[in-house]
């Protein structure tokens, strides 16, 4: 059994909502120590890695570890019903093993949904050598991002020691974004080889943006058609990572 308490509803639901980017049904570990996610999307394309410890936490009781699927969707939808500074209590209920969603504020209200069958799927984490590493604001991420979709679905992320480049092509306009290093949209880049792969602009936009919410700083690790690490700095503990497979372009 557990009982997970947040004294603030936005963060929780933020942090849903990042995670509904992917899955719409996700397992939850839960053991002494924290919350843990692990899943890819149904296609296979992304992945996500998130983790709280129960120190983020207003209140945390784990007597065992145990497994608790949940549709996100519906998670959200009672998520979206708390204020800002109201606080929410997950847990299950032991008469009817549903999850008893508690949210407390100016009055108090209880919400039960069912807990679906959890997933045994070991989600490895991937196992890649990056070769960039850049830190940027999730803002100017996000309009960069926002520019090349104008004019296509997919971009190309290019590394240079001093820059980096987002190039979008489409049947009828092209773009190109320059990102300085120690701009203020790009804070820092490491380049140990010159590296360019392309990705997903749906994947990617959608990522950001959901993830912006729990962060104001990205940081992408990418090789030359190897999938991209997205790490979202957290203002607290906790994790908030993504993997998303590169688009191999032929020639």
């Amino acid at each position: 059994m557990f009982k997970l308490k947040v004294s603030d509803a936005k963060l929780l639901r933020d942090m849903a909502t990042a995670i509904s980017i992917l899955v719409d049904e996700a397992t939850f570990k839960i053991d002494p120590e924290g919350l843990k996610l692990r899943a890819m999307d149904p296609s296979r394309v992304a992945m996500i890695d998130f983790e709280w410890p129960k120190t983020i936490f207003q209140e945390y009781v784990s007597t065992e570890p145990s497994k608790v699927c949940l549709n996100i969707s519906e998670l959200l939808k009672l998520l979206k019903r708390a204020g800002k500074d109201e606080a929410v209590e997950l847990s299950i209920d032991e008469k009817t093993g549903r999850l008893l969603v508690t949210i407390t504020g100016k009055y108090s209200r209880k919400f039960t949904m069912p807990t679906l069958e959890a997933s045994e799927e070991e989600v490895p984490t991937p196992k890649i050598t990056f070769n960039v590493k850049a830190k940027a604001t999730t803002q100017g991420l996000s309009q960069a991002i926002e520019d090349a979709q104008l004019v296509s679905d997919h971009v190309r992320i290019e590394a240079e020691p001093d820059k980096m480049t987002l190039s979008a092509s489409g049947d009828l306009m092209g773009a190109t974004i320059t990102l300085q290093k120690g701009s203020d949209a790009l804070l820092d880049l490491e380049v140990k080889e010159n590296s360019k792969a392309t990705f997903s602009l749906s994947y990617l936009s959608e990522i950001i943006k959901a993830a912006s919410a729990t962060s104001d700083i990205a940081t992408l690790e990418f090789s030359t058609d190897m999938p991209v690490r997205i790490d979202f700095q957290q203002q607290k503990e906790g994790k908030l990572t993504f993997f998303l497979a590169p688009r191999i372009e032929t020639e």
